[in-house]
C-alpha cells in the first residue's frame, strides 16, 4: 500500500493547478468529512478528520481520474459542546455546505463521495445527499468505521468495535500520528453499546454519559493494530471507489 505522502500518486486538489485538473479524466470527486471534537483526554481533536482524509487520500493514491478535496474539518459535534476544544458548525450549517459543495462540483465532476469520519454527521450528510439526488445529481456517502464483516478474517484476538474515542480509533492513530497520542492519558469511559446510551447522548451530550469523553475502551491499542484495521478500510473505500468510477 503506498504512502499517503508519496506525492507520485496524489490526486490531492490543493496542491494541484488547474490546467493539469482539466487535462484528467474526471469521474469523482472525494470529499473528507471530520469534525474537531474531543477524543478523550488521549487523543487530539482532529482524530476523525485525519482518519478520514488519510483512508481518503490512500484509497484516492494512483488514481488520475478521482479528484481529492481537502476535508471538511468542523462538523456537526454538538454531543460534544461540553468538552472545551470542540468546535461545530450544526447539522443544518453542514448540510448546506454539502448541498452548495455538491451543487458546484457537479460542474466539473459527474460524480462526489462523501468519505465521513464523525458518527454526528450522519444525519446532515445523508440530508445533503438526498437533496442533491433529487436534483439529478449523483452523490454518495461512505462512512469510516470498522464493520464486523470486515474482521471476519483477521487473527484473533480482534479488537472489540467501539463508538469514541476507545482501542480501533487509539489504534489508528498510533499507526498514523503516534506523537499526538497520549498513552499514559488513556482510559476507559462508558463501555455500554451505543444502543443502550444513544437516548442520554442525544438528550444531555456525551459528558453524561462519559465524564472523561470516552465510549469504550482504549486498551489494547497498537500501532500494528492500526496498521491492520487502517488497511481494512482503504480497501473497502478503494473498492467503493472503483465501483462508483466504472459507471
Amino acid at each position: 500500500m503506498p504512502a499517503a505522502s508519496d506525492p507520485g500518486s496524489r490526486p490531492a486538489l490543493a496542491t494541484a493547478h488547474w490546467p493539469d485538473v482539466a487535462a484528467r479524466a474526471r469521474r469523482l470527486l472525494v470529499v473528507p468529512v471530520g469534525s474537531l471534537e474531543q477524543h478523550g483526554p488521549h487523543l487530539p481533536l482532529d482524530t476523525d478528520t485525519r482518519i478520514a482524509a488519510a483512508v481518503a487520500e490512500l484509497a484516492c493514491a494512483g488514481r488520475q481520474d478521482v479528484g481529492l478535496a481537502p476535508p471538511i474539518a468542523i462538523g456537526a459535534s454538538g454531543e460534544h459542546a461540553d468538552f472545551p476544544g470542540t468546535l461545530s458548525i450544526g447539522h443544518v450549517a453542514l448540510s448546506t455546505l454539502l448541498v452548495e459543495l455538491g451543487r458546484h462540483a457537479s460542474l466539473h465532476w459527474p460524480a462526489m463521495l462523501l468519505v465521513n469520519g464523525h458518527g454526528g454527521n450522519a444525519t446532515a450528510i445523508a440530508e445533503a445527499v438526498a437533496t442533491l439526488r433529487a436534483e439529478g445529481r449523483q452523490c454518495h456517502v461512505w462512512h469510516a468505521g470498522i464493520q464486523p464483516s470486515m474482521l471476519a478474517g483477521t487473527p484473533a484476538p480482534r479488537p472489540v468495535i467501539d463508538a469514541h474515542a476507545g482501542r480501533v480509533e487509539t489504534s489508528l492513530m498510533l499507526a498514523l500520528a503516534p506523537g499526538d497520542v497520549r498513552p499514559d492519558l488513556a482510559a476507559p469511559g462508558d463501555t455500554r453499546p451505543l444502543p443502550e446510551i444513544m437516548a442520554d447522548l442525544r438528550a444531555h451530550g456525551v459528558r453524561k454519559v462519559s465524564p472523561n469523553g470516552v465510549l469504550g475502551d482504549p486498551a489494547g491499542a497498537s500501532a500494528a493494530e492500526g496498521e491492520r484495521l487502517l488497511a481494512l478500510l482503504v480497501a473497502d473505500l478503494a473498492a467503493v471507489i472503483g465501483m462508483l468510477t466504472a459507471r
